[in-house]
């Protein structure tokens, strides 16, 4: 198989057997990769090296942008010192405040199954704070950006004015959560209500980028394609027009 279903469900999807939280509004499973097969391939095809990922409460994509960075140095695409975040591969970054809104984050333990074993340059910060005080400061230029943070029309918005300032001129920004049907559709647990925040930000925003002169949008939603499966919250994806 191309797809390497142990180490998916060991690594990827698990910690070793721990299931990582949200994975289900990615379309994955412990052996398939929903969205994050998207995220592989493109940083697969693009040699993309400088990746973030602004949100990410179990680190799914981020493992998957790192696993993609360091597959292309063992298939000889990238040479050069294979560090995880610190070599000639590039860097996956994470932006997350952890401050709870939107359910539990554990990324920022330095212990986590995580970053021990995905090794990202993390910054516990509001994605604002970020982008000024780290990424302007540093210089730093962004093949590909991940966005899924703060799901209000607002700071979706905000999240992309600013940080696609950086991105590399064929560089790529994915936006989580877009699918309109997919959020009307969701039961939110009486128990999970207190952590929940209304995330009809994502589709708002993309539905008015899709009439920006100046970027290609692409929406990817499978919600309802096979109604008993898991599927997508949605996922967008955007370039600059040539």
């Amino acid at each position: 198989m191309i797809i390497n279903e142990e180490y998916i469900k060991t690594y990827i999807t698990t910690d070793e057997g721990d299931p990582i939280p949200y994975l289900a509004s990615h379309g994955a499973t412990d052996i398939h990769l929903g969205d994050g097969i998207i995220v592989y391939s493109i940083i697969q095809h693009m040699r993309f090296k400088n990746c973030l990922c602004i949100g990410s409460g179990g680190g799914y994509i981020p493992r998957i942008m790192t696993q993609a960075r360091f597959e292309l140095h063992g298939q000889g695409i990238f040479e050069g010192d294979p560090a995880y975040s610190w070599g000639d591969i590039g860097t996956t970054y994470v932006v997350d405040a952890c401050n709870g809104v939107g359910g539990k984050c554990d990324i920022s333990n330095v212990d986590s199954y995580f970053q021990t074993h995905f090794y990202p340059r993390f910054i516990k910060e509001t994605s604002e704070n970020a982008f000024y005080n780290f990424f302007v400061l540093e210089g730093i230029k962004l093949d590909l950006i991940f966005i899924d943070a703060d799901h209000s029309y607002k700071g979706v918005k905000n999240d992309f004015e600013l940080y696609s300032q950086i991105l590399t001129p064929n560089g790529i920004i994915m936006i989580h959560d877009t699918d309109e049907q997919y959020v009307n559709s969701l039961i939110v647990s009486e128990d999970a209500k207190k952590d929940f925040v209304k995330f009809d930000g994502p589709s708002k925003f993309v539905k008015e980028l899709s009439n920006n002169p100046d970027w290609n949008v692409m929406n990817l939603f499978n919600f309802g394609t096979i109604p008993n499966k898991p599927s997508s919250a949605g996922i967008t994806i955007i370039n600059r027009k040539c």
